[in-house]
């Protein structure tokens, strides 16, 4: 990691917990926020619990910013079902989880639909976490780089550098993701700066520079640390591990020391 880039390291709870559970959890995060030293913390619940996290974390004035796991790409409209950016905004999202491979895999979503979604995150001042990796096929078949630099290219397609600089890159091999199996720290490390290289290309160095590029897929406490020591890996985007407050805040810790 580098110093000057602030590590972040969210918890995306997928579709799980109750609002209690939720709201618990939230708050116990939140009273033990300065275990993360530096890394700011950010947190992903289900779409019907997002405002009861915000309250738990408002009523402590905490730091830990609030975000979602999916949106439309659209401010309103016929769209049975889904949540429009200003509908975060007003619950007080400052993030929001795109492209997740889940949802790319089990809802179809494609680059351009990352795209458009991104596009409009950043038009009402969320920040994007973009979600880019390779299934385990296309690994064994030595299509790591062009299958992330295909989903780079196009769920940042037209972001001029400004808006670049804010987005959020995750990284998260699909086959490490839920299976107990983790990338290596090299392995990452590898695509991380692939990424970064892409960046430079796409907006410039300095742009590069400053944008934060998380690793996910079966992220814990006692591989963060490993995780956390490579330069261009500054953060984790947290599934499993994000439903314990013990396990959470130790992968901040790793991050935030």
């Amino acid at each position: 990691m580098t110093a000057s880039r602030t590590q972040i390291v969210a918890g995306n709870w997928k579709m799980n917990l109750d609002r209690t559970a939720a709201r618990d959890l939230a708050a116990a995060v939140a009273a033990r926020v300065g275990e993360a030293g530096t890394a700011e913390l950010v947190l992903c619940p289900p779409a019907v619990y997002v405002d009861t996290v915000g309250a738990a974390l408002a009523a402590v004035s905490s730091p830990i910013g609030l975000g979602a796991q999916t949106m439309h790409d659209k401010a309103s409209g016929a769209f049975t079902g889904e949540v429009a950016p200003p509908m975060l905004v007003d619950l007080g999202c400052r993030y929001v989880i795109l492209g997740h491979s889940e949802r790319r895999t089990l809802f179809g979503e494609t680059d351009a639909i990352v795209n458009a979604k991104t596009k409009s995150a950043l038009s009402v001042g969320l920040t994007p976490i973009v979600c880019v990796g390779e299934t385990l096929e296309e690994r064994e078949a030595n299509r790591t780089a062009e299958v992330v630099t295909t989903q780079v290219k196009g769920s940042l397609a037209g972001l001029s550098p400004a808006e670049l600089e804010k987005v959020v890159i995750a990284y998260e091999p699909v086959w490490a993701i839920g299976t107990g199996k983790v990338a290596t720290p090299q392995q990452a490390q590898e695509v991380h700066a692939l990424i970064r290289g892409l960046l430079a290309s796409i907006g410039s160095p300095e742009v590069a520079s400053k944008v934060r590029i998380q690793y996910g897929g079966s992220v814990k406490p006692d591989n963060a640390v490993d995780l956390a020591s490579q330069p261009d890996i500054d953060g984790a985007l947290v599934g499993g591990a994000s439903l314990k407050a013990d396990d959470f805040l130790g992968i901040a810790k790793a991050f935030g020391a």
